[in-house]
């Protein structure tokens, strides 16, 4: 069964989410700004969620985490709980 490590950014503005990419694609270190600026729990890990399979997470973000090239942030992506920004760390299909 396919396993994915990844780490997420989540914030509760489309807007706040563009900026904290582009500030990331500038050179911003990913932990770094998930401990300052995620609203989830995870932000205490740098925005690191582990390993988990299909199915776990919501759909939105699944699809992203199951699709999406490794180490390239993804996002705006939008769920019930706000605005992600997502890196797959590691995958196996």
């Amino acid at each position: 069964m396919a396993q994915a490590t990844a780490r997420h950014i989540l914030v509760p503005t489309e807007a706040k989410c563009i900026e904290l990419k582009s500030a990331i694609e500038g050179g911003a270190d990913f932990a770094q700004v998930a401990r300052e600026n995620s609203t989830c729990p995870s932000s205490r890990q740098g925005g690191d969620l582990g390993t988990f399979g299909p199915g776990q997470m919501v759909k939105e973000f699944d699809t992203v985490v199951f699709s999406a090239p490794v180490n390239e942030v993804q996002g705006p992506v939008k769920t019930q709980f706000g605005y992600h920004l997502l890196e797959v760390t590691s995958r196996q299909d």
